[in-house]
């Protein structure tokens, strides 16, 4: 029984300890304590203040009645208290003796002999007698004349509220804050228990991911807080996991597929060879073969390129002038098809000028595939923008496969019949490296051809164009 105890405390502790719950209910309780601690402090100097007024009147309205019916010539009589006075009244002489005293004072020593002797005309202040069994407030005033001779005092005590005679408005404000305290205590952690309960939930869903697969969605609360943007949050980054999980799949299955043909053909023509006579002509086979290896290993670059580019592996930047790069990978081209070049100056970039001219290399490769009598490429500033254009003469790329081009080793049929030897990885490769330095690469509307258009920030310390 002892060990479960120990079990249940040790449980509890750790949720109040190390759960938000439990240190979000430990804070808002500590806090509101010391508040209400506070108040009750507040509300008891307040209630003394109140109850000492009001024994200060007591004794005060005493004094003022008595004077007023010694002054009428009452006498002894004026001593008789009433029912809404205090019950202590003595007449003290000059020389500190007691000449009359209300009954409840009858035979007691002077309340404030000290005082009259000194010759105080008036008295406001508490005393703790040793003859009382609790402290009083003297309230007392002199009179010129009276049945008791000249400059007698006439002093009113009232006793003093102390915590044995007031105990219950403490002990019932205490119990009321308690159980305050209690209901605050509560309500935080049964409401913060409610608020986590669709946390829970995603939590729980999550955990199953292992047996339900990508394919499965958290439960999204219609609460309109941050809990449901979080629950459409995790969907959202679950999708896109799904996406490029998918991607991963189609790639590998892809690549896998444009390495199996040349290792084929390669491995083919090596086994051919070895078979073949000695004086065999093997010139041309090994021709071939070299052919193959050429298409492996491009195609062994593309697919290095484009794991850098999706570990986003930090490269030198520089600043570029995208005009004097573009000028330069243009002729480095072999003459194969017209290039004219509309060419703006000034205009800087900062990226890699490896991976950048790469981007050129691509799209010009691509124009030429497709171009019938020439290509086009221009440079110039676009407000913010560096925007660089490949325009080509050629058939063109129909509206709904103008995103297709950009998939891995996605190649419509034009591609595979003009270069049958292609990755399909030119393109997005280009778009990639566009994406890694803030910019897009899309196709744009043109009257013939395919016109693709690269935008870049422009580098903001170039210099402004003339």
């Amino acid at each position: 029984m002892a060990t479960e105890w120990w079990r249940a405390g040790r449980r509890w502790r750790r949720r109040l300890l190390f759960s938000v719950r439990g240190r979000a209910t430990l804070v808002t309780v500590a806090v509101s304590g010391l508040i209400l601690i506070l108040v009750f402090v507040l509300l008891m100097l307040l209630a003394r203040d109140w109850v000492e007024n009001r024994v200060w009147r007591e004794s005060e309205r005493t004094v003022e009645r008595v004077v007023t019916d010694v002054v009428r010539g009452r006498g002894e009589d004026a001593l008789a208290t009433r029912p809404d006075e205090t019950r202590m009244v003595q007449v003290v002489s000059p020389d500190g003796q007691v000449v009359a005293a209300s009954e409840a004072l009858r035979g007691r020593p002077a309340l404030a002999g000290g005082d009259v002797v000194n010759g105080k005309m008036l008295i406001d202040r508490s005393a703790c007698p040793g003859f009382l069994d609790e402290c009083v407030w003297l309230f007392g005033t002199r009179l010129r004349a009276s049945p008791w001779g000249p400059g007698v005092m006439v002093v009113a005590a009232s006793p003093l509220p102390t915590l044995l005679n007031v105990w219950l408005l403490p002990l019932a404000i205490a119990l009321i804050m308690a159980a305050l305290l209690s209901l605050i205590a509560w309500w935080t952690w049964h409401t913060i228990g409610r608020a986590f309960v669709p946390v829970d939930e995603i939590r729980s869903e999550m955990a199953d991911f292992d047996v339900r697969g990508l394919g499965h969605r958290v439960p999204v609360p219609q609460t309109g807080g941050e809990v449901q943007k979080l629950a459409e949050t995790v969907n959202a980054t679950l999708e896109r996991l799904q996406e490029a999980t998918e991607r991963e799949r189609r790639f590998i299955s892809d690549a896998s597929h444009d390495l199996r043909n040349p290792l084929a053909g390669l491995q083919t023509q090596l086994e051919v060879a070895l078979d073949e006579p000695d004086d065999y002509e093997w010139r041309p086979m090994v021709r071939s073969a070299l052919h193959d290896a050429r298409r492996l290993n491009d195609i062994v670059i593309d697919l290095l390129e484009l794991s850098r580019l999706d570990s986003r592996a930090p490269v030198p930047v520089e600043p570029i002038d995208l005009a004097g790069l573009a000028r330069r990978e243009v002729e480095r081209r072999p003459p194969r098809v017209p290039i004219r070049t509309d060419l703006e100056p000034g205009v800087t970039v900062r990226a890699n000028q490896v991976r950048l001219a790469r981007v050129l290399g691509n799209l010009l490769s691509n124009a030429e595939r497709h171009a019938a009598d020439g290509i086009e490429v221009t440079v110039a500033r676009d407000e913010d923008d560096a925007v660089l254009e490949v325009l080509d003469d050629g058939s063109g790329i129909p509206a709904e496969a103008r995103d297709r081009v950009f998939e891995r080793f996605a190649r419509l049929r034009e591609s595979r019949t003009r270069d049958p030897q292609g990755t399909g990885l030119g393109l997005p490769i280009a778009r990639e490296i566009a994406e890694v330095y803030g910019g897009t690469l899309r196709i744009a509307d043109s009257p013939k051809g395919a016109r693709f258009v690269l935008r870049l920030p422009l580098h903001k310390d170039a210099d402004p164009p003339p």
